[in-house]
């Protein structure tokens, strides 16, 4: 009750000591809490490498003040303070960066980093986006936030675009079982609750582990082999010798319908595991390894 009491006091002090009270503004984030601005942010911090792509996806990395570690895209983004990484964040050095706003994802960020955070008198923008949509959805809000809200509305709108074409492109195909692999040793995979099971099904595809009960699943080769996938999928960072011994490794599973028709690929794992404008390409991309029949634009 005391620490509701504390941020609701904070709200309040901030309401009355803008120095521009006609352009304060209150936002309520992913998670419904009160974020209250004086001003658009002009010092950013980004905790998430995929709120880092976001950020420069709106242009606006010139106000980037801090990111964490792996914020690798675009490239200039590695020259940014680094902050720690996304599950453990030196809330020190956030402070000392004297940021306008932080912006945060629920699924990573610590909830305390949060709460110290916002203790400090820093406003925190939580996001929690778990589909290809809410990804959209997302960086529309995060424009507003910032003050793009006309550059955000049109470069998502072409993002939507993208994802129409290939909704409708598969719609009428058959849906092909899909097992996309996270990990190899142990073998792992996603579960409905994922982003990367929205992309499977976008995309024209079944999720293999879709009814898992864990969200990033253990698999063992008889469940596997039970279930005969018609498409493998393996996400890497990079296509060298690992990925080549983990495709040659599926070939000892010759009664897979995937093996057997030669459907065993690589995808880019920053284009599917970061909720990102890049996902967008993730999603094209996994489209074309799931329906090579389709006649794709390529657009």
């Amino acid at each position: 009750m005391g620490k509701k009491i504390y941020v609701n006091l904070v709200f309040v002090i901030l309401l009355l000591f803008c120095p521009l009270p006609s352009q304060a503004a209150m936002y309520r984030d992913s998670l419904g809490r009160k974020v209250v601005l004086c001003s658009y942010p002009k010092r950013i911090i980004s905790l998430a490498p995929s709120i880092t792509e976001m950020i420069y996806f709106l242009g606006l990395g010139d106000r980037l003040v801090g990111v964490t570690r792996f914020s690798c895209f675009p490239e200039e983004a590695q020259k940014k303070p680094k902050v720690g990484t996304y599950t453990y964040i030196n809330v020190e050095k956030v402070i000392t960066l004297d940021p306008d706003i932080v912006i945060a994802t629920a699924d990573g960020n610590r909830r305390e980093d949060v709460e110290k955070l916002e203790e400090a008198g820093i406003q925190v923008y939580v996001v929690n986006p778990r589909k290809v949509n809410q990804v959209l959805d997302t960086i529309e809000r995060v424009g507003e936030v910032c003050g793009v809200v006309h550059t955000a509305k049109r470069l998502v709108s072409s993002l939507r675009e993208r994802v129409t074409r290939v909704v409708q492109a598969v719609r009428d195909k058959e849906r092909p079982l899909v097992l996309l692999v996270i990990n190899m040793k142990p073998l792992m995979s996603v579960n409905q609750s994922t982003t990367h099971h929205d992309l499977i099904t976008l995309a024209g595809g079944q999720n293999l582990a879709g009814d898992q009960f864990i969200t990033y699943p253990r698999l063992n080769m008889e469940e596997v082999l039970r279930k005969r996938p018609e498409v493998i999928i393996i996400s890497s960072m990079k296509k060298g010798e690992s990925y080549e011994r983990a495709s040659k490794e599926w070939l000892q599973w010759p009664t897979l319908p995937a093996v057997q028709k030669g459907n065993v690929y690589l995808i880019d794992s920053d284009l599917i595991d970061r909720a990102a404008p890049r996902m967008v390409s993730g999603l094209e991309e996994m489209a074309k390894l799931i329906h090579p029949e389709i006649e794709w634009d390529e657009k």
